[in-house]
């Protein structure tokens, strides 16, 4: 890969998907991108580089893909579903009590680890949530794990990264070596190809969304303007979670912290009516969430 093939890269990637790699790099894109010439049938990454300039759409949607793809496990980093355990559903259930209804958007949902890790928390509630219709959006840049989502089939491996034994148990079926979430809970998974650079008003607006992972390979100004698009999808009493190395101090007024609670955030115009202490009146029934 000569040096004008990474600069080339690199400003496609951040155009198309708001990537922005540093200038030291290289080292990840043929880690991630070799593989993709095998494939191809091409002996490197210049080759495969010229193929983009020429206008392939399929080698561009694989190097895309390739590059975007990120690590995810069942209830990573354990925090944000207990804040959505404790804090965000109680105060959901009692401000939506009229409607009886409930819309959550994970706007980087990759492989379904995450949504289906919020849809069995909200399974776990049982007669709390009868009645209640609940919409959960999972949205990706990749079509391809958007579709892994879709099957909801994971290896063992994939299986034991933060999912407790007795969900496994509870809410999949094992098929040979692979584990298949049962079809119930995919049911309560909407999903959709989606670019968060792009304008995304159409998806209308949400009680909660999982935004988490992926703000951190963006520069400073793209984070400025999706958080402020994502204000415009946040009702205004609801919650926006970000990941752990993610945050809007010193970036964005749009959204202000949840008081005591890492990651989480709620619109700026946003004024609690009351103080609502951690747990409320469902911690006891959802303990077990989350390997608790």
């Amino acid at each position: 890969m000569t040096p004008s093939d990474y600069e080339y890269l690199r400003k496609y990637l951040k155009d198309s998907s708001g990537l922005d790699l540093s200038s030291d790099k290289q080292y990840l894109i043929e880690s991630r991108l070799l593989p993709v010439s095998r494939k191809a049938g091409l002996p490197g990454i210049s080759e495969l580089v010229q193929k983009m300039k020429g206008g392939s759409a399929s080698i561009t949607t694989q190097v895309v893909e390739a590059m975007t793809t990120n690590e995810t496990f069942f209830f990573r980093d354990k925090v944000p579903f207990e804040h959505f355990r404790n804090s965000v559903i109680p105060e959901i259930l009692a401000a939506r009590a009229s409607r009886r209804s409930i819309r959550i958007w994970c706007a980087a949902g990759s492989t379904g680890q995450e949504p289906y890790s919020l849809a069995m928390s909200l399974k776990e509630m049982g007669a709390a949530l009868a009645g209640w219709r609940i919409e959960i959006l999972a949205t990706d840049l990749s079509v391809e794990v958007i579709e892994k989502s879709k099957a909801g089939i994971y290896s063992q491996f994939e299986v034991q990264r933060g999912l407790p034994i007795q969900m496994l148990v509870k809410y999949f079926k094992q098929i040979g070596e692979l584990w298949q979430i049962n079809a119930d809970i995919r049911a309560m998974i909407a999903h959709r190809q989606l670019n968060l650079l792009h304008d995304f008003s159409q998806l209308g607006t949400f009680d909660v969304i999982f935004c988490r992972n992926v703000l951190i390979y963006f520069d400073q100004d793209t984070k400025v303007d999706i958080f402020r698009r994502l204000a415009k999808a946040s009702e205004p009493d609801g919650f926006l979670a970000l990941g752990a190395a993610e945050t809007v101090v010193g970036l964005t007024d749009v959204y202000k912290p949840y008081p005591e609670r890492r990651g989480l955030y709620r619109p700026s115009g946003f004024q609690a009516a009351s103080t609502t202490t951690a747990g409320g009146a469902f911690a006891p029934k959802l303990a077990a969430i989350a390997g608790r």
